[in-house]
C-alpha cells in the first residue's frame, strides 16, 4: 500500500485522471505494469510499444501462477475460478500465500487466497481513489516525498531480494540506458532500454560464469 501511495502521487503529477488510476489499479494489478504504462505515456510511446512493454513486464508473473495454482486448487475446483483468481497473483500475494498455504486445509486454500488477493486489490483501489483527491492539498515537500516513494521502494526491494548477479547487472544497465534511450528513441525508450539492459546483464553473467569455470578447471 505504501508503494501505491507513491504510484498515486506519480499519477497525479503526470495528469492521469483519478478514475483511470483506480481502474488501472484494479484491472492491471500489479504495480510495475502500471508504472511502465504511465512511463510510456509520459515518454510519448506508441500504443503498440506501450502494450508490448507492459505485456513483457507481466510475463514475470507466469511462473508464480504455475507454482501457486497447484497449491490452492483441489480436485473439484472449477477451471473458471482458477482463471479468475489468477488475476490477483502478484509478488506480495504470492509470497504470503506460499508461506502459509501448507498450514491451511486443502478445501480452505482457494478461499484463503481469494480473500487475501481480492482484499489487497480492492484496498489499493480505494486507497488511490481517496488519496488522489487530497494530494493537491498536501505541502509540496510531502507531495514530493510521496512521488519518489514508489521508485525508491522498487529499487531497494529488488536490489535487496536479488540472489543472482544478473539481477544487479540488469538494474544498473537499466538505470544507465534508460536516460540514454529516452533521448535516442523517445517513443520506445522503455522497451528498448529494457531489452538492451537484459541482453547486457545476460552477457555479463555468462562471461563471469565462463571465466569462473575456466579458473576452476
Amino acid at each position: 500500500m505504501g508503494a501505491f501511495v507513491g504510484f498515486c502521487s506519480f499519477s497525479y503529477e503526470t495528469g492521469v485522471p483519478m478514475v483511470q488510476v483506480a481502474f488501472m489499479t484494479g484491472m492491471m494489478w500489479a504495480l510495475p505494469g502500471q508504472l511502465i504504462l504511465i512511463g510510456a505515456m509520459i515518454a510519448g510511446a506508441s500504443l503498440p510499444a506501450a502494450a508490448i512493454a507492459v505485456g513483457l513486464s507481466s510475463m514475470r508473473l507466469m511462473p508464480m501462477v504455475t507454482v501457486l495454482i497447484p497449491e490452492i486448487r483441489s480436485k473439484s475446483t472449477p477451471t473458471w475460478k482458477l482463471l479468475f483468481l489468477s488475476h490477483f497473483i502478484a509478488v506480495t500475494t504470492w509470497v504470503y500465500t506460499m508461506q502459509n498455504v501448507r498450514d491451511i486445509p486443502e478445501n480452505g486454500r482457494l478461499p484463503f487466497f481469494a480473500g487475501f488477493g481480492i482484499t489487497m486489490t480492492c484496498a489499493n483501489v480505494v486507497l488511490v481513489a481517496v488519496l488522489y483527491g487530497v494530494i493537491d492539498r498536501l505541502p509540496e515537500m510531502v507531495a514530493g516525498a510521496l512521488f519518489f516513494l514508489t521508485p525508491i521502494y522498487f529499487i531497494t526491494s529488488i536490489w535487496a531480494s536479488a540472489r543472482t548477479p544478473e539481477v544487479y547487472f540488469a538494474m544498473v544497465a537499466g538505470l544507465i540506458l534508460g536516460p540514454i534511450f529516452h533521448h535516442l528513441t523517445p517513443g520506445y525508450s522503455i522497451l528498448v532500454a529494457g531489452i538492451a539492459g537484459g541482453i547486457v546483464a545476460f552477457a555479463l553473467e555468462r562471461t563471469i560464469r565462463k571465466f569462473r569455470g575456466a579458473d576452476e578447471s
